[in-house]
């Protein structure tokens, strides 16, 4: 438990499974929300993680222009019964390295929405190797795929997913106001002491995390929840290409195919490449199995770098990276991330 601080008082309703929308506080749980300066404050289990107690926390980042140049302000990590805000203005470099094992670990499941900046960020600022990601974003799109609904060119917001009856369905208002307060002073989240707005919107954050992940994982078949580990690793390293060539040797391998699904009549197709079409501003995708095209995708790369002399309207350089970054899923023979320079 969390040592005492100025805000421990603190206290967040936390919707149960099967509760009511958040209007109806006489269902939902109270969870204390503590503000960490110190390493000790977490709990021993979180800072050592171990295979006889594993765990899955709600995870996520504030900060300001949050990627590799930007300055990580704050981590919030959900519990059961506890939320914890890292304060890393206060706490400094070394409250944050203190998660390292943890957010590295394979028995610390992160439950995040949209992980790629956030682990940009901590490659970058606090060399840390996001790891073993349940990325909401991804989830709801394979869960739109699974049952057969209509596939969109856009992701999910967290807002969007927060108010699907399916999910939560609630209303989350004080998003856009923050919003606001972010366009009109970008620096918002470095201020100290935090405010009772910072921690409020800090903890909004992370606080229904944990009950979306139990409504996923109800629907989630294995293949797609397979298709889940691989994107999410994924997409925890795709911004977090440096100038080595060997950028991605020492991040953990893609989860490799499980025994159960190549057991299946219908198992993950694997010598089929597509590039997936994408939409202008979007990321691109290629998928691949055996590395059937690696070769061809590496003389492909030649066309690629014209975009820049002669944009395609059906292509665009990922975020204004000066790097498009082919996403291949090759865990069979070719565990690790590929990735080729324009």
């Amino acid at each position: 438990m969390a040592s005492s601080s100025s805000h421990d008082s603190h206290k967040a309703h936390i919707p149960l499974p099967g509760s009511k929308p958040l209007d109806h506080e006489c269902q939902s749980s109270l969870v204390a929300v503590h503000v960490v300066t110190e390493a000790s404050q977490l709990p021993p289990e979180f800072l050592n993680p171990s295979p006889d107690k594993e765990l899955v926390v709600g995870f996520d980042c504030e900060g300001v222009d949050l990627c590799r140049h930007g300055a990580l302000c704050i981590m919030q990590l959900a519990f059961p019964d506890d939320i914890y805000l890292i304060d890393a203005i206060n706490g400094r470099e070394g409250v944050v390295k203190a998660c390292k094992p943890a957010l590295e670990s394979s028995y610390v499941k992160k439950v995040i929405h949209d992980c790629k900046r956030d682990s940009e960020a901590l490659y970058f600022q606090f060399g840390i190797k996001l790891h073993n990601v349940f990325d909401t974003q991804i989830a709801y799109s394979l869960i739109e795929e699974q049952d057969g609904r209509a596939k969109s060119s856009d992701y999910i917001s967290f807002v969007s997913l927060l108010a699907d009856p399916r999910y939560c369905g609630i209303s989350y208002q004080e998003k856009e106001e923050v919003r606001l307060l972010l366009q009109q002073d970008p620096n918002f989240w470095k201020y100290r002491p935090l405010s009772e707005l910072m921690i409020r919107a800090a903890t909004d954050d992370v606080r229904f995390l944990l009950f979306i992940y139990r409504k996923m994982m109800e629907k989630l078949n294995p293949k797609s929840i397979w298709y889940l580990a691989v994107r999410g690793a994924l997409y925890c390293r795709c911004f977090c290409m440096n100038d080595n060539d060997d950028a991605y040797a020492d991040w953990p391998s893609l989860p490799s195919i499980p025994d159960e699904l190549t057991l299946e009549s219908n198992p993950p197709e694997e010598e089929i490449l597509s590039v997936l079409h994408v939409p202008c501003g979007k990321m691109g995708c290629v998928i691949g199995r055996r590395g059937a095209s690696i070769l061809s995708i590496k003389e492909s790369c030649k066309y690629y770098s014209q975009l820049r002399c002669a944009p395609n309207p059906h292509w665009s350089l990922p975020y204004t990276y000066e790097h498009l970054i082919l996403w291949l899923i090759i865990p069979l023979c070719f565990p690790d991330m590929y990735t080729f320079q324009c």
